[in-house]
């Protein structure tokens, strides 16, 4: 009854990891893995929608998720999925990427900038990003221009001090969110999100957007949202999003995914 149930409400399931998926410890809790434990089952597709890079996936989700789920890294930069054969790329031109560099030395001197090129990250800086996004991991240091060189997957910059001029210079050339409390600016190349890539996975599925629900907490799940049928906010995300929302859920910390999937197979 349960699966017939899940089936008919919903056709796939979209979960943001930092702040939805994850507790503040960068754990999936034992009742949210069985709560998509017993999605997956009933045949929905579970989809993970994140800002992160592949390589961070392997220590921070239980190896049964990794198996099921299909994978939207980058906010949407890099889509993989070895069972229905997806390994695609979008990346920001070399040329976009070295304009980037100078507008920010010129402008922004103290900004910190890094880039991620399929799974590798680098940065002529000395920067370390802990503090605010907790990651476990400094970039590679390489040569300026070495950095120039290369087609980004993600532009990843902080301590901006005037964000707006920024965007306005640029917003016309590449996608940019900026997530964790303001502190930290994503450039992702144009036309590339969480969404985009979510429609391209639509048509491959055969799924039904208005039928597919959404959990996320941050400024890059407003596009999906905006998209899909069933958002849910996390209690602990931005006001944005719970304006927008069906439901508000629990946070992160109080198994908020599992309070929602729970009910569809009760």
């Amino acid at each position: 009854m349960g699966v017939l149930k899940v089936r008919k409400e919903i056709d796939a399931v979209v979960l943001d990891l930092d702040g939805t998926l994850l507790n503040s410890n960068k754990e999936v809790s034992k009742r949210n893995l069985e709560a998509i434990r017993s999605i997956h089952k009933a045949g929905i597709p579970i989809i993970i929608a994140t800002a992160r890079p592949p390589r961070t996936i392997k220590y921070l989700l239980p190896k049964e998720i990794q198996e099921i789920a299909i994978f939207v890294y980058y906010n949407g930069a890099l889509i993989i999925n070895s069972e229905l054969q997806i390994n695609e790329h979008y990346s920001i031109d070399s040329k976009l990427n070295n304009q980037i560099i100078e507008y920010l030395m010129i402008n922004e001197p103290q900004h910190l900038f890094s880039i991620e090129v399929n799974d590798t990250w680098y940065s002529y800086q000395n920067i370390d990003y802990r503090s605010f996004i907790q990651v476990t991991e400094k970039p590679e240091i390489i040569e300026l221009l070495k950095i120039k060189l290369k087609s980004p997957t993600k532009i990843l910059v902080s301590h901006l001090k005037n964000i707006e001029a920024f965007t306005n210079r640029f917003s016309d050339k590449v996608n940019i969110i900026t997530t964790d409390s303001n502190q930290l600016t994503q450039i992702m190349g144009l036309g590339v999100s969480k969404e985009s890539a979510l429609a391209n996975l639509a048509k491959r599925l055969e799924i039904t957007l208005e039928k597919t629900m959404v959990f996320g907490d941050d400024f890059n799940d407003l596009g999906l949202f905006k998209l899909c049928g069933i958002p849910i906010a996390m209690d602990n995300a931005i006001d944005e999003l719970k304006g927008i929302a069906k439901k508000i859920t629990t946070s992160n910390d109080e198994d908020g995914v599992a309070n929602i999937l729970e009910n569809l197979i009760s």
